[in-house]
């Protein structure tokens, strides 16, 4: 088996809506997503022959990706009142609304099935929140 890694960062808040603790308040991360690509063969032929992918098509993609979600508030559907929400976007800030609790876990696995959804062999996705603390989503 090859296994290919690629990493991106992207700065971030969010906070945990109905969280008993510190992080039901809005904080920021220095978020990382770690991606490894695997495959049992290699291309034979043309001028990526002997490569699983490209590393140029893979840090592109991860990084599209982590750029997508840079400088924005991540927040759960239905996690803020309506009014709040309208102000913010009528204030221009970058919100990001998904239909999960943005925790390291849900963005693993959400990061995982959008470049799954890009023709990426993804083997395992890792978000790490800080420099020591990470989830990891493999399908198994």
């Amino acid at each position: 088996m090859y296994i290919l890694k690629t990493e991106a960062t992207f700065d971030s808040a969010h906070f945990l809506s109905g969280y008993d603790g510190k992080c039901s308040n809005i904080h920021g991360h220095c978020w990382k997503i770690e991606v490894s690509a695997a495959g049992e063969k290699l291309i034979e032929s043309g001028s990526r022959k002997g490569m699983l992918i490209d590393f140029a098509d893979l840090k592109k993609i991860v990084r599209r990706l982590a750029d997508s979600f840079d400088h924005a508030l991540i927040i759960e559907k239905g996690s803020l009142r309506q009014s709040t929400l309208q102000a913010l976007t009528e204030e221009n800030f970058h919100i990001i609304e998904l239909p999960f609790r943005p925790t390291a876990e849900n963005l693993a696995a959400h990061f995982f099935s959008l470049l799954k959804e890009e023709g990426i062999c993804v083997k395992t996705v890792a978000v790490y929140e800080t420099t020591e603390n990470c989830a990891i989503y493999e399908e198994v």
